[in-house]
């Protein structure tokens, strides 16, 4: 037993950061077991002091600390058997840091941990400070994929027109999940997976470059570009031991999370993966060969993805998922809040699920985008067929839910599923796995047997990758 593979699995996401622990088991159906798992809310969100209300951005000291959490509660005897660390974490997103003072390691018990130093807040994927103006303004790509607000690049362009002198303060940038990878290795220069790449903009990925000759004609800052490296491939070794992990332990290319969780779910090519978490992400499998054509449309709601070995991902990401859950909870506390009460998120959360339990149908119809989509980002929500019969907590939660898997049926139709194959749908993601209103809504909705995964999808996948590759790696 002691002599089969163990990897840690760790996603950086959104509200939360999450670690599994697997280990080999050739003899089971899934090839692993789970050691361990754990999950820390990041709490990390914070003001911008540039974009405003309009910018989404995050302390990476919490989001570190959280990590660290984690790691604490796994046990130490199994830390002590990781042979390689996989991580994945939110696409598009970007942070800045100076290179070789990204973090101190220090001696934290009988081991050592990193903290964060010449670090910037991560500007989220949810950043709204492109408008749709701005992004207008940009030079056009040399991708098949068009830029939205939110992406690393197009963050970078909005940096350099409004606060030239933050950007003259790094000389590096990564994803969160590059970062802790380039600190947890002591990488001069941070190295990314095309998945991350492609998630920033100005990405090609048939050539696998930057859009180098558009962006100097812009006056891009190259230099912030980090290194590309095939995804599955090793990044390095850690630079010190680690919560019990020793030094040297292998750590992968840092991947995102959307692949990492369809890694971890998709268990055949005709599976689609359905995650519901902060936001959504549809994704099915291409065929073997598929070649996106090289013309952006950001009006198009389905993108292709680069996933594996070259292969690509039809990818329909919507932008409003557990998040409107979550602002629809917070206005409702907000109220209550105004009237005089007192009451937690969680109990309002947990009564309004149960609330529409009980309400199995209702003639409401939410169209829930209170956040756009980056392919009609001036989108609002809106809420017709209003009745005084429809009008209970049931009902509109019931409508909310209903809403969120149909704003994603308007932007994939589950017909061309079909066409492409599907015959099953594995759902994951924990809006999913915590309300069970919105996995009936899912079972109405799609034409096709669908099963249910994991809270911690992304953390498994990441740990996956790295473990398949290790096996793969000692066969003959």
């Amino acid at each position: 037993m002691a002599s089969r593979p163990v990897t840690l699995g760790i996603d950086l996401g959104t509200t939360s950061v999450k670690a599994a622990l697997l280990e080999a088991a050739p003899s089971l159906p899934s090839g692993f077991v789970v050691l361990a798992s754990c999950a820390r809310a990041a709490r990390a969100e914070t003001e911008s002091a540039v974009a405003g209300p309009q910018g989404r951005e995050q302390d990476v000291t919490r989001i570190i600390q959280a990590l660290n959490e984690c790691l604490d509660a796994l046990p130490r005897q199994q830390l002590q058997r990781v042979r390689g660390i996989g991580v994945s974490g939110q696409m598009h997103g970007i942070l800045f840091w100076k290179a070789g003072q990204g973090c101190e390691w220090m001696e934290g018990g009988p081991t050592f941990v990193f903290e964060p130093r010449a670090v910037s807040h991560l500007v989220t994927w949810q950043d709204g400070r492109c408008n749709s103006s701005f992004l207008a303004s940009l030079p056009k790509p040399e991708s098949h994929l068009s830029v939205a607000t939110g992406f690393g690049c197009a963050t970078i362009f909005w940096l350099l027109k409004n606060s030239p002198e933050f950007l003259k303060s790094y000389d590096t940038a990564g994803t969160i999940q590059d970062y802790v990878v380039a600190m947890l290795c002591g990488l001069p220069r941070p190295l990314m997976s095309d998945q991350n790449a492609a998630s920033w903009g100005y990405f090609n990925t048939q050539s696998q470059s930057w859009n180098l000759d558009i962006l100097e004609m812009a006056g891009f800052p190259i230099h912030l570009l980090p290194d590309i490296a095939e995804p599955g491939s090793m990044a390095g070794r850690t630079s010190h031991t680690w919560f019990e992990i020793p030094k040297g332990t292998q750590v992968g290319i840092a991947l995102g999370d959307l692949q990492a969780s369809v890694y971890s779910c998709m268990g055949q090519r005709t599976d689609a993966v359905l995650n519901i978490s902060t936001s959504v992400q549809l994704a099915a499998s291409m065929p073997v060969g598929f070649q996106p054509l090289q013309t952006p449309d950001p009006a198009a709601p389905v993108a292709f993805f680069p996933y594996f070995d070259r292969t690509y991902l039809g990818v329909a990401a919507s932008l409003n998922g557990g998040n409107v859950l979550a602002t629809f909870v917070h206005m409702l506390v907000q109220w209550m809040a105004d009237l005089g009460l007192e009451v937690e998120e969680s109990t309002v959360y947990s009564r309004m699920i149960q609330a529409a339990a009980q309400q199995k149908d209702t003639h409401l119809t939410i169209t829930p985008t209170v956040l756009g989509e980056r392919h009609l980002p001036d989108q609002l929500a809106s809420v017709t067929r209003i009745s005084s019969s429809d009008l209970s907590l049931g009902h509109v939660t019931r409508a909310l839910c209903r809403g969120i898997v149909q704003n994603l049926h308007s932007m994939l139709p589950f017909q061309q599923l079909k066409e492409w194959g599907v015959a099953r749908v594995v759902g994951s993601g924990s809006a999913l796995s915590r309300n069970e209103v919105l996995k009936q809504e899912v079972q109405r909705a799609f034409p096709f047997p669908v099963c249910f995964g994991q809270d911690v999808d992304a953390a498994f996948g990441a740990a996956l990758v790295m473990l398949q590759r290790d096996l793969s790696q000692k066969e003959p």
